[in-house]
């Protein structure tokens, strides 16, 4: 049985997580565009769904520490005003909800906006991304889990609640109608 902290299960595992933060990020700049069209939101929900199983390997993996708990500098990060920009205009009506962010701590629902939130889990994906195309998986692996358990895994997961609300309720208002036509 091999280490689970050995440096080439860490590099497998980064290789896995890297893959689909690029899948995330280029599905979500390609909604921006508006490459999507009428289906918006489930290849948004499609898209956070898959970024989500990252989280919980990352999740489910030991914690990552860093040699000398110091995460090297890897320059500014990117603009993602566009993307913001783009998805708040393709979600129109549906940008804005209400979630309970902790269900242990909080006890009152705050609004929240897709775009937002979908562009906050972009960034600190982006940050990790950054370190593992400079060849540091480690660094990218401790701010990938550290950023998950930190931000992006909340906003992550209060969209996907979000955007599968959207689209059941979608998918059981048609069948109602159906049913009721018929």
């Amino acid at each position: 049985m091999s280490d689970p902290n050995s440096p080439q299960d860490w590099n497998t595992l980064a290789e896995r997580v890297a893959c689909h933060v690029e899948n995330y990020l280029s599905g979500l700049e390609a909604v921006a565009r508006g490459e999507a069209g009428s289906h918006t939101v489930p290849m948004l929900l499609l898209e956070v769904s898959q970024v989500i199983l990252a989280g919980a390997q990352l999740g489910a993996s030991a914690d990552v520490i860093l040699p000398d708990n110091w995460e090297p500098e890897v320059g500014d990060d990117p603009d993602l005003d566009q993307v913001r920009q783009g998805l708040a205009e393709r979600l129109h009506d549906l940008d804005e909800y209400v979630e309970v962010f902790d269900p242990y701590k909080d006890t009152e629902p705050t609004a929240y906006r897709l775009s937002d939130d979908l562009v906050d889990v972009a960034s600190d994906l982006v940050h990790g991304l950054r370190h593992y195309q400079q060849g540091r998986p480690l660094e990218a692996l401790w701010w990938w889990q550290y950023s998950y358990f930190n931000h992006w895994g909340n906003h992550a997961g209060a969209a996907l609640r979000a955007l599968h609300a959207v689209v059941a309720n979608a998918r059981l208002d048609v069948s109602e109608e159906a049913a009721v036509a018929g």
